[in-house]
């Protein structure tokens, strides 16, 4: 099943369902409000759900219409907890040496995970307001699980049985004021701004076979004023989905609703790109000496798509530009 939020005046929006190809959407009218309510009785909506799905997809729904992205918010436009890792170990080693960070012993061991702030979660097309463009604004791309109650102590295994959903993330960041709120070792607040979703939140299945281990088996294609510059494969994470939950579990239950993202999407393979500036910064840094590559400003459009080998794009368009507050 494929699921957007349109906006409708109110802070969690519609729940709307899309057909498998993006073409074609219909509200959820009597079976549930809005995601988070879904979400929160999936056992008994579900159903419905599907139903409702295999009509539109089989276009049997009189009363669909066009699919309209720029409807969208996120499709949680806020959640009960957001959860962003950095579970690509190749771009925690070049953050690494951008930020000469001493060595950690469990860098491989233990994933690094941090608590966002999930009051104000964007949409697919809004424009992202920054107060100043000198703080190092930076894009980075992700993929991302909404959640399921789970239990404290749930383990890696049992962990998958509680996604419900998978998402593709814009997790915008700002690169001046990470340094000093890592340091106070306190986490991340201002060098955190709003996190950005693509339009469409979908169930495993939709993916087949490239949802597999706990990992997103698809490339995340990433464009800078329409320029690529990465398309990274998501099954290159080194801590899958099952251990981040687990290890977000360990002390304490996780609520319906919570979303934990993948953090940057990055391969070893230099001909992959990168997902975000600062990763490419860093390249650039190692290899020729210095960084070139400039942070983000007033005007700059930034594009997220992750394509499945036959080109379609499950999740739909990241499509957003940086504007002054």
């Amino acid at each position: 099943m494929k699921f957007a939020t349109y906006h409708d005046g109110s802070r969690d929006g519609q729940l709307w369902v899309v057909s498998r190809d993006l073409s074609r959407a219909i509200p959820a009218t009597g079976i549930a409000d809005s995601l988070l309510a879904a979400i929160e009785t999936w056992d008994k909506v579900a159903p419905k759900l599907q139903i409702l799905s295999d009509r539109l997809n089989a276009g049997d729904e009189p009363f669909a219409t066009p699919f309209d992205p720029k409807r969208c918010l996120a499709p949680l436009p806020r959640a009960p907890q957001w959860l962003d890792a950095s579970a690509f170990l190749n771009h925690g080693r070049l953050m690494d040496k951008a930020f000469d960070n001493p060595p950690n012993p469990d860098f491989e061991t233990i994933p690094l995970i941090y608590q966002g702030a999930s009051d104000d979660l964007r949409g697919p097309h809004a424009d992202m307001e920054f107060p100043d463009d000198g703080l190092g604004i930076d894009m980075e791309g992700e993929f991302g699980v909404v959640l399921s109650d789970v239990p404290m102590g749930t383990s890696a295994e049992q962990a998958l049985n509680h996604v419900r959903l998978l998402v593709q993330i814009n997790d915008w960041s700002l690169r001046k004021l990470g340094p000093r709120e890592m340091r106070a070792g306190f986490g991340f607040l201002q060098a955190k701004p709003s996190t950005a979703f693509a339009p469409v939140a979908i169930t495993p299945d939709e993916l087949g076979e490239c949802w597999a281990e706990g990992r997103v088996h698809i490339r995340l294609h990433v464009e800078i004023n329409s320029r690529e510059v990465g398309r990274a494969k998501g099954e290159e994470m080194h801590f899958s989905f099952g251990q981040l939950i687990a290890h977000s579990a360990r002390t304490r239950r996780l609520s319906a609703g919570t979303i934990l993202g993948s953090g940057t999407v990055s391969n070893a393979d230099r001909a992959a790109g990168s997902s975000c500036i600062s990763e490419i910064r860093v390249i650039e840094l190692l290899d020729e000496g210095v960084s070139r590559t400039p942070f983000l400003t007033w005007g700059d459009r930034i594009r997220m798509e992750a394509r499945l080998p036959d080109g379609s794009a499950p999740f739909g368009l990241i499509d957003q530009a940086v504007v002054k507050a």
